[in-house]
């Protein structure tokens, strides 16, 4: 059984962390970065890593936690996965990136 499931915003977002990385400083530490966002998805659903509840102002009930300069939101699916919903750079505004990822006016 799958720990988590990744969300299409979420796939979108790692796409672009991921070739914005390489580009910058090579595929090492493209490949270094995204292997751990995935060891923090993986502890999440071990219950290994702490979050903290989104804010009451997005709307949507879920946590979120920071792996070095990203947010990851994240919310429990069906059956006790975890579903990765987006991630977000810690400069950009989270809140209307939070809302355009989930199409919320």
């Amino acid at each position: 059984m799958e720990r988590f499931l990744i969300r299409n915003a979420a796939s979108f977002r790692i796409d672009e962390i991921y070739i914005y990385t390489l580009e910058r400083w090579g595929a090492t530490k493209a490949e270094s970065y995204i292997s751990g966002l995935f060891d923090a998805f993986e502890k999440i659903a071990t219950g290994e890593l702490s979050s903290h509840p989104i804010p009451a102002e997005f709307g949507i009930d879920g946590f979120f936690f920071r792996y070095e300069k990203h947010f990851v939101y994240w919310k429990y699916l069906s059956q006790g996965v975890v579903g990765i919903t987006t991630i977000l750079h810690e400069r950009m505004h989270q809140i209307e990136r939070f809302k355009e990822d989930f199409s919320i006016k």
